[in-house]
């Protein structure tokens, strides 16, 4: 269960750390009107270098970038604003990685959260699968679509371990094939045409991870592993969240600590606004993998944070120091990211240490989750409307980003390491490259009635949908139906809502019906507790439900 100076562990514990720690072993352009440069690609051990397309202007032209406009003037704007990282960047070069985006292990829901009883449908960029556990409890994930007629397995059910489309009730096993249609005839036999498409899955470590190619054999080296998760005495508080936005937004927002003392200002005692101050970043790795490195606070001697960004999406941030009895302790924020669309995400937070304070022990897990919801909600604004931008503008991140060296190196260095690998993607938005989606976004639920169509509209303002609007900007939908804990919670909340408030009614009509003035009195007063009660537990429900709303103060 995770302590709640957890939710912000880039900001917790200022102790040094002494050496990098290996968490785990693993190895666009605007309308043209300008002439441009052909590309020159040239081989080089293993990768592919190749020169940048660059625009042949006139001199009195706009800069094509917020960076050209640092260059060639007179001002110290790259004393401040993050530049180059690599030779080849400076001449104008990029390299290009071997990447697929299939050949990866996606996180697809917490081992804790699948359920037992039905099929659960999710989605991997634009794949949709549906996974389940068969008879024996294994996992099993297919393709999401029946190949009678394309109807969505997961509005299935599941019968003797086996699962049953729908519509016409074909039913399949878990390698797939069918074993039974209602309407062929009995002596007839099933088309050998008639199964599904199978992905391969794995549980590690609470998380299940989907293996999204279905012509190479999964990889199980890239299966990644997180050495604190498996330290003795470690103990954390796992999550999942649906969010309105692209994944790459949400893999910035989480890798960006300087935004948390004011996007966050209160909502934890360690989020203070004139906690603002500039980082230090040292990058101490760069593969075709992803990234690594320490950072902190600008006025710290050492840099007592490491990060970690691995392909396809993981993110973890972590930190160790020597406690009063001068034991090691570890702590961990994990970030398991999968994109689920185009404008949408979703998100395995964890966050775990090998000490933890005792009063954590007393606060239920449902709490530490409403509270993540909270922090989720206050940037979903500013992430939603960011998302519009990069659609609207249709450029590389380059030429609209003001990134700087004090705050946004993670940033920089993310969207580089896109420029690599947004190849093998279906689309993506780098520094310098972007690739955009070839078909546009599918909206798959038409919400229902007023109140959720104003709720879909302004899924970032937060507070206007009900649990009854199928939307990400609800909180119910974002994260309770997904999280065994907290819809269980929201159960027993609605259950003794309704009962106390039964007892309450039966008890003032009690105290109407006896004559004795002290009976009178006890059940007014044992009343009056039942609905204490009832307004505890809709206060309860509320916070399950409903989302958070930022009030704009006036310093």
């Amino acid at each position: 269960m995770a302590s709640p100076i957890l939710k912000f562990p880039f900001l917790s514990h200022t102790t040094s750390l002494s050496k990098p720690l290996a968490f785990y072993p693993l190895s666009l352009t605007p309308k043209p009107r300008k002439t441009l440069r052909p590309i020159h690609v040239k081989q080089q051990q293993g990768s592919i270098k190749c020169h940048a397309v660059t625009d042949l202007t006139s001199s009195n032209t706009v800069p094509s970038s917020i960076e050209d406009q640092s260059k060639g003037e007179d001002n110290d704007d790259h004393l401040v604003l993050v530049g180059p990282s690599s030779e080849e960047e400076r001449r104008g070069e990029r390299e290009v990685a071997d990447y697929d985006w299939t050949e990866e292990w996606y996180p697809l829901y917490l081992t804790k959260d699948v359920p037992d009883d039905a099929p659960l449908g999710l989605t991997v960029f634009d794949k949709q699968v549906v996974l389940y556990k068969d008879g024996q409890g294994e996992l099993r994930c297919f393709e999401d679509r029946c190949p009678h007629r394309l109807a969505k397995l997961s509005e299935g059910q599941l019968i003797d371990g086996r699962l049953e489309c729908l519509y016409h009730g074909w039913q399949f096993e878990g390698e797939g094939n069918c074993v039974k249609i209602p309407q062929l005839p009995a002596n007839a036999k099933i088309p050998q045409s008639a199964c599904v498409k199978t992905y391969e899955v794995r549980e590690s470590q609470g998380v299940v991870w989907v293996w999204m190619s279905l012509k190479s054999q999964p990889n199980i080296n890239k299966l990644p592993w997180f050495e604190n998760f498996a330290r003795p005495g470690f103990k954390d508080s796992s999550a999942v969240h649906e969010l309105p936005y692209d994944h790459s937004i949400l893999l910035e927002n989480l890798m960006d600590p300087a935004h948390i003392p004011i996007s966050h200002d209160r909502t934890d005692l360690s989020a203070k606004r004139e906690n603002a101050q500039p980082l230090r970043f040292e990058v101490t790795e760069r593969t075709d993998r992803g990234f690594a490195g320490w950072w902190g606070g600008g006025d710290a001697q050492t840099l007592p944070n490491f990060l970690r960004f691995e392909a396809p999406c993981v993110l973890s941030n972590n930190r160790e120091f020597i406690d009063g009895k001068g034991v090691k302790q570890y702590f961990s924020g994990l970030f398991l990211c999968r994109p689920t669309g185009q404008g949408k995400s979703m998100l395995i937070v964890r966050f775990g240490g090998t000490s933890m304070p005792q009063i954590a022990n007393w606060i239920p897990e449902w709490f530490f989750h409403q509270r993540g919801c909270t922090v989720f909600e206050q940037d979903m604004g500013f992430l939603s409307s960011q998302n519009e931008v990069l659609m609207k503008e249709k450029v590389p991140t380059k030429k609209l980003y003001l990134n700087l060296r004090s705050s946004d190196t993670w940033v920089a260095e993310y969207r580089k390491w896109m420029d690599k690998t947004g190849h093998g993607m279906p689309y993506h938005f780098g520094h310098s490259t972007i690739s955009l989606p070839e078909l546009p976004a599918v909206v798959e639920h038409a919400p229902a009635g007023l109140v959720a169509g104003v709720s879909a509209s302004f899924p970032a303002k937060g507070g206007t949908g009900t649990m009854h609007a199928p939307n990400l900007g609800n909180r119910y939908f974002r994260h309770v139906i997904h999280c065994k804990g907290c819809s269980g919670a929201l159960k027993a909340f609605n259950t003794w809502k309704k009962a106390l408030s039964a007892i309450s009614l039966a008890l003032t009509a009690l105290a109407i019906l006896v004559s004795g003035r002290q009976w009178k009195a006890a059940l007014l007063v044992s009343t009056s507790l039942c609905l204490v009660g009832v307004y505890a537990c809709s206060t309860l429900i509320k916070m399950s439900t409903t989302n958070f709303i930022r009030t704009h103060r006036r310093f």
